[in-house]
């Protein structure tokens, strides 16, 4: 019989003993962590903003996280972000409304193809009110400043409030940014603009009690905005002047024949046989870009992200559609074409169907002004071609800040600011987290927006990726977890070399860019949005650097316990059916 040293590997005493005393000590210190191993440790959670992003975030993490203490803090009078804010004539959704909405919750009872924005809004309010969510909004109260606490990892909040304008605080250990990319409107920087003594307004705060009817309006600025403004403006007014600093493509209207069977008079503006000829002289493969047509049996299959790739066929082929899609609804004023037509590719500068635009721009009330504004008096608008031309109101379009910037104080480890964090460039990892702010997370940050694609099912991925992450706090015992720098370098690395070879890096003036020409794309995804809901589907916790409760990375394996045990709640449910995985066998 071998000797039980021999089996197990043992040494004699005396000898193990002195091996050991000429090692040094290895014990660590250890604390058995006096929790259940799937006890879920309270966490409190703030939410800033009320927007769609803020709006789901809550129904999440009220669904996914147990024992969580939620609060959003939202600076207007009510939910609706965006669709709460923007209230100018012709203000829209830009896209059918029935791939605009939340996917838990669809609204079959649109009033219109291309819903108007207190309808949205409307619909959003629903939500919040249907799920609970008004039951954790402070409404009123805006974020002034957030600092990290390193020791007792935790965000602590300066809130002010806006009737009182008093100050007070607040804390949590997680926070998530929902306040959107384009939400801080401001007025664009020409000379005497606030010496104008007609009706100056903005799109983005506008005066629903003044009556605009019988005015001379300009309008300064062919975004998105202004290319909703102007048609809208138009039976109304007897002259516009519309100011444009650049051209821009008008892209052709989508489901162009959901709109045709509704017959309300929403678009008049699409695809003719001539374009669809056109189109497929330059590319066979036109049947892909049919998904704007709103044909099922195309869209379950086919992608247009092809349209966003330089030289790309798809590319080609819709820049040729664009170009005859234009010309054709300038008919009326032909040489409006040479005027419009931008150089640079489709795509570069956000597209917008803009449903009777272009007609509005060939209406004989219209005057489309590209002479740089000089400045602007008391009754109108002087340009750098010397004309003066008298108004009665003045209509700012020219958008927001878009420079990714937060718009207060963000205070991360060591005291660095997100502002002196993003002074190079504004970085993030997947767009969701930048490294040394740990339990931070951005909803909408850089590069999250989309060229193309469902920009509501992003968001919703996007959302479920942060519930991931605080269940991984709350399950593994973390008290902080930060994106490592070098994964948000690579990330950064990733989209300068991706954008590269897409038409967003044409040579246009684009939010995309900050509101630049040369600068970093900052605002998109580098891929299309079946890519970002693929790279969203599950966390790479490789990428991430985690602080423990009482720096003990073990104690999420808790007393022994768990908590039915406890509770004196046994049950043996995971033996049930539906309860079993099986796997499929092999068929004989």
């Amino acid at each position: 019989m071998r000797r039980f040293s021999q089996l197990f590997g043992t040494k004699p005493a005396a000898e193990e003993s002195r091996r050991v005393q000429q090692q040094p000590s290895t014990t660590l210190s250890f604390t058995l962590e006096e929790r259940s191993v799937d006890e879920s440790r309270p966490l409190r959670v703030v939410i800033i903003g009320a927007g769609i992003s803020g709006i789901v975030s809550c129904i999440r993490l009220i669904q996914r996280i147990p024992n969580v203490d939620l609060c959003i803090y939202e600076k207007n009078s009510d939910v609706g972000g965006t669709w709460f804010e923007n209230r100018y004539p012709g203000c829209a959704c830009d896209i059918p409304a029935h791939t605009y909405q939340a996917t838990f919750e669809p609204n079959k009872e649109w009033s219109t193809f291309y819903a108007k924005a207190p309808e949205i809004h409307q619909y959003w309010k629903h939500i919040a009110e249907k799920y609970g969510c008004v039951d954790h909004i402070k409404l009123k109260q805006q974020i002034s400043e957030a600092v990290w606490d390193e020791e007792l990892s935790k965000w602590k909040l300066k809130v002010q409030d806006v009737e009182r304008s008093s100050v007070y605080t607040d804390e949590c250990d997680v926070l998530i940014q929902a306040t959107g990319a384009l939400n801080n409107w401001r007025w664009p920087k020409i000379p005497g603009l606030h010496d104008f003594k007609g009706k100056l307004v903005h799109s983005a705060s506008w005066d629903e009690s003044y009556d605009y009817k019988g005015k001379r309006v300009a309008v300064v600025g062919n975004g998105s905005s202004g290319i909703q403004v102007v048609p809208a403006l138009l039976p109304d007014v007897p002259h516009i002047d519309h100011y444009m600093r650049s051209r821009t493509w008008v892209s052709p209207s989508f489901a162009r024949e959901e709109v045709d069977k509704r017959g309300d008079g929403i678009d008049n503006f699409a695809f003719t046989a001539e374009d669809i000829q056109t189109f497929k002289k330059d590319h066979q493969s036109y049947q892909k870009f049919r998904k704007g047509k709103f044909e099922p049996e195309q869209t379950s299959q086919d992608s247009i992200h092809g349209a966003t790739l330089t030289g790309h066929p798809l590319q080609v082929g819709a820049q040729n559609a664009f170009v005859e899609n234009m010309k054709r609804r300038l008919a009326n004023k032909p040489e409006l074409v040479d005027r419009l037509m931008p150089s640079f590719p489709p795509a570069c500068r956000r597209l917008t169907p803009g449903p009777g635009y272009l007609e509005a721009l060939a209406d004989e009330k219209v005057d489309i002004i590209t002479s740089n504004i000089v400045k602007v008096d008391e009754t109108g608008i002087i340009t750098a071609d010397g004309q003066h031309r008298p108004i009665e109101m003045l209509v700012c379009a020219t958008g927001f800040d878009t420079s990714c910037y937060p718009r207060f104080s963000i205070k991360g480890r060591g005291g660095v600011t997100l502002f002196e964090r993003w002074k190079e460039t504004p970085e993030t990892y997947i767009s969701i987290a930048t490294d040394g702010f740990p339990n931070y997370f951005m909803l909408l940050g850089p590069n999250a927006g989309l060229g193309e694609g469902n920009l509501l099912l992003l968001i919703e991925k996007s959302i479920d990726y942060v519930t991931k992450c605080v269940q991984k706090l709350q399950r593994d015992n973390i008290r902080a977890m930060s994106v490592r720098r070098d994964a948000v370098k690579q990330f950064t690395a990733h989209c300068d070399s991706y954008f590269k070879r897409t038409v967003f890096s044409g040579n246009c003036r684009s939010w995309y860019k900050g509101g630049t020409e040369e600068g970093r794309i900052t605002s998109l995804w580098p891929g299309s949005s079946l890519h970002a809901m693929k790279a969203f589907a599950h966390p790479r916790w490789e990428d991430f650097e985690y602080s423990y409760i009482n720096d003990n990375a073990a104690g999420w394996l808790g007393d022994g316990w768990t908590e039915n045990e406890k509770q004196g709640m046994i049950n043996v449910d995971y033996l049930d059916d539906d309860q079993v995985d099986f796997p499929r066998p092999v068929s004989s």
